[in-house]
This record gives C-alpha cells, structure tokens and sequence, in this order.
C-alpha cells in the first residue's frame, strides 16, 4: 500500500527547472534549454526546495517531487536488470535526503572513505551524472519509493 503526504504544486517553471536537472543536467545547461537565465533558474529552484518541505539539496528535491508528485516520475525499469551490493545499495536513501558523505559514515558507521568510494561506485553501476542523477535512476530501478520517501518526510 502506498501512503503518500500532502501533493505538492509547483509553478511549470520552477517543476521545469527540477525535471531539467532530473537527467544529470547542470543548471547551466536547463537553463539553456528553458532560455532564461542561469541566476532565474537557480530562483526557480531554490522555491521549488523551499515547497517540497524545505530541503537544500537538489537530490532530496527530485525524491520529495516524485513521491509526492510535484514532478512527474521517471519511466521505470525492472529491479532485476541492476545488481548493487548492499554497500552501495544503503546509501541511495541517504543521498536521497541530501545527507553528505560524513554524515552518512557516521549513520552507517562506517570509514568516510568508504562512503565515498560505495559512492563513486553507485554512480558508475547506475550510470548516473551526479547525485540527483543517482535519485533519478534509483527511482527508475525501484531502489528508492515513494513509501521510502514518505517514511522520512514524517
């Protein structure tokens, strides 16, 4: 059973600006494609963070907008196509609230340069660009869920 919080709307430019970076994107280049200006695309972007429950991170702003459908989510593929050690697999939740790699060793207890390296990891086996590349493709491969989400939004 999926449980889901209150439904976030975001303005089209500001979920735009999110779904632009969804991809791996830098801001420089969805502002590009969107033909504003790189400084108006970061505004979009701090209030879209500021609406999905006032996260700092673009990683966690991605997560927030899938499970509470203030973006629409992306195609999902089978969770059997994708093997990640168990490592790897304890630190997408984590990237996914935004927490960076010291405080993720100290919530796993574990050597920061170990968090680090299941991190570069992560992003290899995913194929992702960057952090909130890595939210985008553990939502694709159904490593990351809307009830996951939700449980810490709580």
């Amino acid at each position: 059973m999926t449980t889901t919080v209150a439904r976030i709307v975001l303005a089209p430019r500001e979920g735009q600006v999110l779904e632009g970076l969804a991809d791996g994107s830098t801001l420089a280049t969805v502002s590009l494609d969107l033909k504003i200006r790189e400084g108006t695309a970061m505004g979009y972007l701090k209030l879209a963070k500021r609406k999905l429950h006032g996260v700092s991170e673009t990683a966690a702003a991605l997560a927030v907008g899938y499970a509470t459908d203030a973006i629409s989510p992306p195609n999902l593929l089978p969770p059997e196509a994708l093997f990640l050690p168990r490592e790897q697999r304890d630190i997408v939740s984590l990237i996914a609230r935004g927490m960076a790699a010291t405080q993720m060793a100290t919530d796993l207890k574990r050597p920061v340069s170990d968090v680090r390296r299941d991190g570069r990891e992560l992003l290899a086996n995913l194929r992702a660009q960057n952090r909130a590349h890595v939210v985008t493709r553990a939502w694709q491969f159904q490593i990351l869920t809307a009830d996951e989400v939700n449980a810490w939004l709580r």
